[in-house]
């Protein structure tokens, strides 16, 4: 049942994509104070969202929508919930200040109206992700967000680099959706509703059911190529070639945090299994060891912040997967510190870059004085990933420590994984805020100094954003961390939120040596950053050289085989096309066992017999002509036996159009083929009239096998009931053949008169062609016509 407000959800929905349509016109008109005005948009959608907190947080849920494609189930539906409300306000928040950044870091780009457009196209669809209750609109929202990254990686598309990233990650993620496709067809007829909210409350339906585990690892692929888990985690880093605004974007509230999401949503209905307790576990604990010992090697800030974020998508997944609520606690926090100490940190990346000509962490130092605003952000940002007090990143450790140290089964594992990740994702965060601001100052290509506000209102808003939330812990837990956790656990979930432990226990002690070891990594840093880029120089090989190397092999595939396939010879197409239609008849009934019966001839009478004999005479004939018009006009006769076989069965219009067809077919085709300069005769081998034969032997059985079984089916008298029912009272007429054609298949109608026509023309075309002359009468030729 809707409440005053959240019908309006739906123009919350629809707003980024208006505000996509008028964005170039207003970049153009507004100039430099375009983002401003722009920014209005996500600022408006968060507000409205934000008023929905309080009836959310109450426990309520909520599922409205409209009908769209009502054929085939599909609607344009919203669902509601603790989980959806805190991801849309993420993405509307968040977006509000990366909309406002963007238009202080392409400032007199000419084409920043442009990016506006694509960014808030993706914004558009990352809300339809988060906020779809139908499936099948997920879904379609789903792909819009691979498009739209496409179109923002690859912004700078005169890059190679860029270009590479943004089909390197379309081909990735729009993989993965396919088979998310047919993960949420599956739910679908296992669930028996395409409705989320219809889904969620099935119970063990999914999980009871046998396509479980083909569900399971549909929506996988779909979850772990969207959310960068191992081995598809390369893509996300490589994504960093867009502009900073993008990345911040991207890795803060939205596209990566999508296959999250999906875990989560459906956590209640296909969580708690072996399979899930066990992948999700594996998988996002080794993305997050992969993700924080790549990102020790790096010295670009923007790759040590993408690997980072590869490592907090693994953590997450780990934490979606433990059957633990206070691990699920503890993920839901995380996620929430993430997205806030992320996003200010990539800005602040992107504001040195933007100001001090560099992103390299061994190029950068002594800032502290020349960006004072900037490098406030960044420590508040990074005490906050660091996992220290009072910001909501110590908040979200200490939950996660705890449920993760107390799960059942394989918690010390998960437990000592989040500590190594944590202490290395420590040292990180302190390199990243401290390394460009602290220590002597350091020559830049640029003059470096403080950008405008555009550029730091951003970055200081959502640092002191994970400040407030620490601080007032309490408040965040009722209004955002428990309603999402209820959804997520499929409980209700009520218990409060410290901002500091009541009492000594292991996820404090794990904290403190979380910290201790932190310390220690960061002043090792540069030893460990040469340590590992010795071990990953040995190994070599990475999924990101093996995706180029398969898309290489693919491309190579490809041209062979178009080059074998269409390699120009009508007669290998002919080939191909009937072979192929062979197997499509056969390999059902193969597969299916559903082979068929002969039908009886037992009832035939004398003549009737002697028109079967008559078309079978004039298949030999065809078979054994010696030249093309004699094959032409004996494939007439046994045409015609097939009309006059017709008429005797009560099918005269039939009959007639067959009649008509057969005399048209051997008139056109004999006229044809004397005015084409043709071999009158049969060259080809022995080989390949063999192979030419077993396809036409395999095409007719196949059909002749199919009619059969049709036959043989019990007759469903609807349709011919239909429409002699309707005919007259519908299309006034008492031929139902004609009415048939005329009326309720006039469009049909309409498509096979057009063949014919176009038909017609090829044939007149090739009638007007004149045959070659031999060299012999072009030399004869002239003296002909010297002697007229």
């Amino acid at each position: 049942m809707p409440f005053s407000g959240v019908e309006a959800t739906f123009w919350a929905m629809l707003a980024p994509f208006v505000a996509a349509a008028l964005a170039p016109v207003l970049t153009q008109k507004l100039k430099h104070n375009a983002a401003w005005v722009l920014a209005a948009v996500p600022a408006l959608i968060f507000v409205h969202l934000l008023s929905l907190v309080s009836s959310v947080a109450s426990g309520q849920t909520y599922a409205l929508g409209l009908e769209w494609v009502p054929s085939y189930g599909v609607t344009f539906s919203i669902y509601l919930d603790g989980l959806s409300t805190l991801f849309a306000l993420l993405i509307s928040g968040i977006g509000t200040f990366v909309v406002l950044y963007a238009g202080g870091y392409l400032k007199g780009h000419p084409k920043q109206g442009s990016f506006f457009s694509f960014l808030f196209l993706f914004m558009g669809a990352m809300l339809g992700v988060v906020l779809a209750n139908n499936l099948i609109t997920l879904f379609i929202f789903w792909e819009l967000t691979s498009i739209t990254s496409f179109l923002l990686i690859g912004f700078d598309h005169l890059r190679t680099a860029s270009r590479r990233a943004a089909i390197q990650a379309l081909v990735v993620t729009g993989a993965g959706g396919m088979a998310l496709l047919a993960g949420f067809i599956l739910i679908g007829i296992a669930g028996g509703s395409m409705e989320m909210n219809e889904v969620l409350a099935s119970g063990d339906v999914l999980r009871d059911s046998n396509l479980y585990g083909a569900i399971f690892v549909l929506i996988c692929l779909g979850a772990f190529t969207k959310s960068a888990q191992f081995p598809f985690h390369f893509w996300l880093p490589n994504a960093m070639e867009a502009p900073t605004p993008v990345s911040a974007y991207l890795h803060s509230a939205t596209m990566v945090k999508a296959g999250v999401y999906l875990l989560m949503r459906l956590n209640p209905v296909m969580g708690d299994t072996a399979l899930w307790t066990t992948i999700l576990p594996l998988f996002g604990g080794i993305t997050l060891l992969a993700g924080v010992i790549i990102g020790i090697r790096q010295t670009d800030l923007k790759l040590m912040l993408a690997y980072t974020t590869v490592a907090s998508l693994g953590l997450l997944v780990m934490l979606t997967g433990a059957p633990n609520t206070v691990a699920v606690k503890g993920a839901v926090i995380y996620l929430l510190a993430h997205s806030l100490f992320k996003g200010s940190l990539f800005m602040m990346a992107g504001t040195i870059d933007h100001e001090a000509g560099t992103r390299d962490i061994t190029k950068l130092g002594g800032l502290r004085n020349a960006m004072p605003i900037t490098f406030a952000a960044a420590v508040l940002a990074a005490l906050s990933m660091a996992g220290l007090p009072p910001f909501i990143g110590f908040v979200a450790k200490e939950v996660l420590y705890d449920g993760a140290w107390n799960t059942i089964g394989s918690g010390f594992v998960i437990a000592l994984v989040a500590l190594c990740g944590n202490v290395l994702m420590f040292a990180l965060a302190m390199a990243v805020a401290l390394k460009p601001f602290l220590g002597e100052k350091v020559e830049t290509p640029k003059h470096a100094h403080e950008g405008p506000i555009l550029l730091w209102a951003g970055p200081i808003t959502l640092a002191l954003s994970g400040l407030a939330l620490g601080l007032l812990a309490g408040y965040a837990g009722y209004l955002f961390v428990n309603p999402m956790v209820s959804a997520v656990s499929g409980l209700a979930y009520g218990k409060e939120l410290y901002l500091l432990p009541h009492h000594l226990n292991m996820a404090l002690a794990m904290s403190v040596i979380t910290i201790a070891l932190g310390v220690f990594a960061f002043l090792r840093i540069d030893y460990l950053r040469g340590l590992v880029d010795r071990i990953l120089t040995t190994i070599g090989w990475g999924p990101d050289k093996g995706f180029d190397q398969l898309i290489t092999l693919v491309v190579r595939f490809s041209d062979r085989f178009t080059r074998l396939v269409q390699g120009g010879s009508m007669v290998t197409y002919m080939r191909l096309s009937f072979a192929s239609v062979a197997v499509m008849l056969f390999v059902p009934m193969m597969v299916t066992g559903n082979w068929p019966t002969m039908v009886g001839f037992e009832n035939l009478a004398y003549f009737e017999w002697a028109f079967v004999v008559l078309a079978v005479i004039g298949l030999y004939a065809v078979i054994t002509a010696k030249n093309r018009v004699t094959g032409i006009v004996s494939l007439g006769i046994t045409g015609f036996s097939v009309a006059v076989i017709y008429t005797l069965f009560g099918a005269p219009d039939l009959s007639l159009t067959q009649f008509m067809v057969e005399t048209l077919s051997v008139v056109i085709l004999a006229l044809v083929m004397t005015r084409l300069d043709l071999k009158p005769k049969d060259v080809r081998s022995k080989e390949d009239r063999v192979t030419d034969g077993v396809i036409a032997g395999g095409v007719g059985l196949g059909v002749a096998m199919l009619l059969m079984t049709i036959v043989r089916l019990p007759f469903d008298s609807t349709l011919p009931q239909f429409f002699t029912e309707y005919s007259y009272s519908i299309a006034h007429g008492r031929n139902l053949v004609n009415v048939i054609l005329v009326d309720f298949r006039g469009f049909d109608t309409i498509g096979e008169i057009a063949v014919v026509m176009v038909a017609g023309l090829s044939v007149l075309a090739l009638i007007r062609v004149r045959p070659k002359k031999s060299q012999s009468e072009k030399l004869v030729e002239p003296v002909k016509e010297a002697a007229e």
